[in-house]
């Protein structure tokens, strides 16, 4: 084994979620940070349409024992493993998400007829056109005139295909309920929420707060929901505090 080999193995593991059409861009600057405390692994979904699945293709890729932290979708795949295999989690930080199944009825609805709206964007203009109206209420209005990060975001979206997304969606459609999983994580657990997050938003992460034993809640002040890269400091600072505390 050489030295490189012998001090990877040293760190722990932490698995990094990404979130709908997603990929280890979305991690970039925790990439960056956390890289020397840990062996970071971003998986690829590829094309599974269940959360369910593509828990099982982050088990498959992660050691025996790992830290996960979870972003939007992410999050919710990272609770299935909680569901399936929380023997296996050592901490977890779960950023910008949601545990509920998609409600009945008209709110239901109204979300199904949204992200078909994208889809079918992404199938007649380009996986670029459907980000552009995608990203409108992800980030903080003051962020839509940030060139650097737009772009960012949408080349990552533009970096997936029409079918990925249609999988990834699929997925989030007919995404189980994890309430009652909440309630017997025993790995110590951080909750992070964008102060302006409008899809996951911050009332949600309170209601988890309290149903996850011993949780804690930061906010990532003047962020969106892609706290990951529009406050990459604070997330990174927050995580590191973390996912390292002697």
């Amino acid at each position: 084994m050489s030295l490189t080999d012998e001090s990877m193995t040293s760190k722990p593991t932490l698995m990094l979620l990404p979130g709908l059409i997603c990929d280890r861009a979305v991690w970039q600057q925790q990439l960056a940070a956390l890289s020397a405390h840990a062996h970071c692994i971003v998986p690829d979904y590829g094309q599974l349409d269940s959360l369910a699945a593509m828990a099982q293709r982050v088990l498959q890729q992660a050691p025996a024992q790992f830290m996960i932290a979870g972003h939007s979708m992410g999050g919710r795949v990272a609770l299935e493993i909680m569901r399936t295999a929380p023997q296996r989690v050592q901490r977890l930080v779960l950023l910008d998400t949601g545990f509920q199944a998609r409600p009945s009825g008209n709110v239901g609805d109204a979300e199904k007829r949204q992200r078909q709206h994208l889809l079918e964007i992404a199938s007649v203009s380009g996986m670029r056109a459907a980000g552009r109206e995608w990203v409108q209420g992800m980030v903080h209005a003051d962020h839509l005139q940030n060139e650097t990060l737009i772009e960012s975001i949408l080349a990552m979206i533009e970096r997936h295909t029409p079918q990925t997304f249609a999988a990834q969606v699929h997925a989030l459609l007919n995404r189980p309920d994890a309430t009652a999983v909440l309630s017997t994580i025993i790995c110590p657990t951080l909750l992070l929420c964008g102060r302006q997050d409008a899809w996951s938003p911050l009332s949600r992460h309170e209601q988890m707060a309290t149903l996850i034993p011993g949780s804690v809640l930061e906010v990532i002040e003047h962020s969106g929901h892609m706290t990951t890269m529009e406050q990459p400091a604070q997330v990174s600072a927050a995580m590191k505090r973390w996912l390292f505390a002697s």
